[in-house]
């Protein structure tokens, strides 16, 4: 648990200095791993405010993650994770509602090494996500998700799970 708070606290001493010269996004969401737990995450974002290989079809941007998600079980197998990621995202040009591809790789920290039927093996995990989705003018999205977490196999056992969600984006 030690872990997870100092975590927290870079994570969040780290997005406030940035959130000062940047409004930051937020977003929530709801899925279900591959076993069917129900996950939860809550999430801020700061775009990279850049952005690269812009053509009449689309351009290349991204922005940084950083979320807390609750993966539900009973009393015995519920679990907390804290994640920071860099997400890279082609948004193609379509005038007010934006079609977006999304992929990033991160990190992890999760409160204890098992999920389900899963040893994590550590409490370390790296964070890969693919998604999908939709921009509206105005700054609102809504998209598809799928993310894995696996610790590279630095640890054994290394399980790893993944989690499919659908989540909603605001910026503010």
């Amino acid at each position: 648990m030690n872990k997870l708070i100092s975590f927290a606290a870079v994570a969040a001493i780290s997005l406030g200095q940035v959130a000062a010269a940047h409004a930051l996004d937020l977003t929530a969401a709801v899925g279900r791993t591959g076993e069917s737990t129900m996950t939860y995450r809550l999430g801020a974002q700061m775009d990279f405010n850049r952005s690269w290989f812009e053509t009449g079809v689309g351009r290349l941007t991204g922005y940084w993650d950083a979320g807390y998600t609750y993966w539900e079980g009973d009393e015995t197998s519920s679990n907390h994770s804290l994640s920071l990621a860099p997400v890279f995202v082609y948004e193609f040009s379509t005038g007010s509602v934006k079609p977006y591809l999304e992929a990033g790789i991160g990190i992890a920290a999760f409160e204890n090494t098992e999920i389900e039927n899963n040893d994590l093996g550590s409490s370390f995990q790296f964070e890969d996500r693919f998604g999908a989705g939709l921009r509206f003018a105005g700054g609102q999205e809504i998209g598809l998700r799928a993310i894995h977490y696996s610790n590279a196999g630095i640890k054994d056992p290394n399980d790893g799970i993944e989690t499919y969600a659908l989540h909603y984006r605001a910026s503010f």
